[in-house]
């Protein structure tokens, strides 16, 4: 990866990057030299400084001529995350305003569409399997505010949603994991399960988990489940040996009855179908 792609994240311009990586390697410079270094043109150098100490990245050094000092890494990366955050709650204040005026053109436009009739909800939508569901899957970590069900083969994805995972642990949420028993794997997939149980046990020993001794019709992830059948969100795919991963989708629900029910199904197996994370026999919970 170049230098520039480094910095893609941060919302940077091909010139922005450059300049910046170009800083936090030489530190202290003047806008001639620093253009020199990168091929940044002269015209565009002080745009290009200006534009970044305005967004925090580094600070002007006043003097004849003047200098540019970039901030150490860990504080671009942190003024980055506070720049977003600024965009978004401008952002969220500017759709507020627009609200009332929003709703008061459109919803007896989509009423009337409809028949005058609000559209029954949707007990379930898709999304494909790979980078979108694991998107999803992290949104589900960071909203859950009680408890956290996963069923899984190997939670092969945990590095992906491991940072979600974490800030769930944080919060006092409770995760609960069910994998498939290493003999239901093939090779590749035991030794997988294998690193990912290591890494739950040194890192993340607030997970409790057990292994299910029997094949699950599905798999995935629900959080908050209710009783009452009143909340809760789950995302899961059911289970289609034959068709590879990059040709499925899995299916997100509110409903709360259906995440009732999924809590009832992953109890009943953790209780009478599974072994204890150790490989003892005993009940489940």
């Amino acid at each position: 990866m170049s230098d520039v792609g480094l910095f893609e994240t941060l919302g940077l311009t091909e010139y922005e990057a450059t300049a910046l990586a170009e800083l936090l390697r030489v530190g202290r410079t003047t806008a001639p030299n620093l253009a020199e270094a990168t091929g940044i043109p002269k015209a565009r150098i002080y745009g290009v400084l200006d534009s970044l100490a305005d967004d925090g990245y580094l600070k002007v050094i006043p003097g004849r001529p003047k200098e540019y000092q970039p901030h150490d890494p860990e504080t671009v990366l942190a003024r980055a995350k506070e720049n977003k955050r600024q965009e978004y709650e401008s952002f969220e204040r500017a759709v507020d305003e627009e609200r009332d005026a929003f709703l008061s053109r459109f919803e007896p436009a989509f009423a009337s569409a409809a028949g005058g009739v609000t559209p029954a909800e949707e007990l379930f939508y898709v999304v494909d399997v790979g980078d979108p569901s694991e998107s999803e899957t992290r949104r589900l970590y960071h909203e859950a505010e009680r408890e956290a069900y996963v069923l899984t083969k190997s939670f092969e994805y945990l590095d992906a949603v491991r940072p979600a995972i974490e800030d769930a642990i944080d919060r006092g949420v409770a995760v609960h994991a069910l994998f498939y028993h290493p003999d239901l794997l093939d090779d590749a997939e035991r030794r997988v399960q294998a690193d990912v149980v290591d890494t739950i046990r040194t890192d993340l020993p607030a997970i409790d988990f057990r292994f299910a001794t029997g094949p699950l019709p599905w798999r995935g992830t629900f959080v908050d489940p209710s009783m009452d059948y009143d909340g809760g969100e789950a995302l899961f795919l059911v289970e289609e040996p034959d068709v590879p991963n990059h040709m499925r989708q899995a299916a997100l629900t509110e409903n709360g009855s259906f995440v009732a029910g999924f809590k009832r199904y992953f109890e009943l197996v953790w209780d009478h179908e599974s072994i204890g994370s150790r490989g003892d026999d005993r009940p489940g919970r």
